[in-house]
């Protein structure tokens, strides 16, 4: 098998792979720790549970959550200690019929070839996992041999079901299929239909597709209320440009994300220097039902600051190639500089426009270029 390294582009980034951060160019002050690492996990330690008792009320949710270590070596526990607890069972039963002593060919024990606790436990393994090598069996003797059969069955049964629906959730688990959903390294904020918008680029790397696919965008920052009250995390959403009017994109080919910054939007205000010194963090997850399995995915990744890029957009990734649409994920993060306002959104607002802004903005430019010609030419007529 191919390794992750050799196949994936370092360009952009996978939702689980380790992050790898830009350093900012402006670093006023101590920057807050991420609430959302790069690579989706959540950056949230819980402390002080006093009601661990919770915990065991949903225990097979308990098992999957540990880790693969734990989990298999409750799952050889369940086992060996099932059989040895049943191992005792038949080794009691066989000494309280007396079928350990030797006795004549016409005394019937509870159990055939017991003999000691070694072949009662040998016998618990036999009937626990149906594998009936044939020279142990119950026999009509013994009612209590019965009903021992019927219960080690049963609870086999049950330690079958709970062990092995915990080791297929572990394997099956919906975050596996998030490795293939990408992120862009950075956001990017420029000028898309003469507007000011916040843009990233979403993309799977497997050709089986994830069905209702949604993004949701969040801006997570420390706030005060009007009241004094502080919020350390405070989280607003953002709504995002889709002419259908939902969340809900057709990931088959990657896709630029778009949010126009508006009166509505928490970056209304922000010019790229404000952006830079503020400790401002955009969550972003995708979220849909895998094709193949239809079980539900989730991939989440975050850009503080220092990793939104202004006046910068990304470059197209699909061209039409002998009449198929052709990816090249090489270019996935790759963006190119375009002109923008360096100023914020409100700003350009207040000037009339994107098209305005370009008007006022390039006047004194033209009457700068005015003024050289002017003095050029009184130069060279001075000169002549």
């Amino acid at each position: 098998m191919l390794s992750r390294k050799g196949i994936i582009p370092e360009d952009y980034l996978l939702t689980r792979l380790a992050e790898n951060v830009q350093k900012p160019v402006f670093r006023a002050k101590q920057r807050k720790a991420r609430f959302v690492r790069k690579n989706g996990a959540c950056n949230v330690a819980h402390t002080n549970i006093r009601e661990q008792g919770r915990f065991l009320q949903d225990v097979f949710t308990t098992l999957v959550d540990l880790k693969w270590l734990h989990t298999l070596i409750i799952f050889t526990m369940c086992y060996l200690c099932s059989w040895l607890l049943f191992g005792m069972v038949w080794w009691l039963t066989a000494f309280a019929h007396g079928d350990l002593d030797q006795r004549g060919d016409d005394f019937v024990p509870c159990v055939t070839d017991i003999h000691s606790f070694s072949s009662a436990f040998l016998f618990s393994i036999e009937v626990q996992v149906t594998i009936g090598f044939g020279g142990r069996m119950v026999t009509e003797e013994c009612v209590s041999a019965i009903i021992i059969l019927i219960v080690q069955n049963i609870l086999g049964l049950i330690i079958n079901a709970i062990m092995l629906g915990c080791i297929f959730m572990k394997t099956a688990q919906a975050n596996r299929r998030a490795e293939t959903l990408i992120f862009s390294k950075h956001a990017v904020i420029s000028v898309r239909n003469n507007r000011l918008c916040f843009m990233i680029r979403i993309g799977d790397l497997r050709k089986s597709m994830i069905i209702s696919a949604t993004v949701r965008m969040q801006v997570c920052r420390r706030t005060t209320t009007d009241e004094g009250e502080v919020v350390p995390l405070d989280q607003i959403d953002i709504h995002m440009d889709n002419p259908v009017g939902t969340n809900g994109v057709f990931l088959v080919s990657p896709l630029i994300i778009c949010h126009v910054i508006d009166k509505a939007s928490p970056l209304y205000e922000m010019s790229p220097i404000d952006l830079q010194q503020d400790d401002l963090e955009v969550i972003v997850v995708l979220e849909g039902v895998v094709e193949t399995t239809g079980i539900t995915t989730q991939a989440r990744t975050s850009y503080l600051s220092e990793e939104i890029l202004w006046g910068q957009r990304f470059v197209p990734t699909v061209s039409e190639e002998d009449g198929t649409y052709a990816v090249d994920y090489s270019k996935f993060g790759n963006t190119v500089t375009v002109p923008t306002p360096f100023c914020s959104a409100k700003k350009v607002d207040d000037t009339g426009g994107i098209i305005q802004f370009k008007l006022k903005e390039g006047a004194p430019t033209r009457a700068t270029v005015r003024k050289r010609r002017a003095t050029t030419r009184r130069t060279r007529m001075d000169t002549s």
